[in-house]
């Protein structure tokens, strides 16, 4: 399982990372962040491919995806 987190204070719902993941682990949550908008929620995070595709695009660095212990013993 992927540790995937939004940094709330960055994210402002521009949804690059819902349209660029190849496993379409992000959805729109209910949750708002200080800017007003609806942020991304990472959803089914066994399916990550840590191809790393939404932190790179992300254009304001909002995203981070590690491998838990987990994942780096496999």
């Amino acid at each position: 399982m992927a540790d995937i987190t939004i940094d709330k204070a960055c994210c402002k719902g521009c949804d690059i990372c819902l349209s660029i993941c190849p496993k379409k682990i992000f959805v729109r949550s209910k949750k708002r962040n200080d800017y007003g908008t609806n942020m991304p929620e990472a959803v089914n995070r066994d399916a990550c491919l840590f191809c790393g595709m939404c932190e790179r695009l992300c254009p304001d660095g909002a995203i981070s995806v590690r491998k838990t212990e987990e994942e780096k013993e496999k």
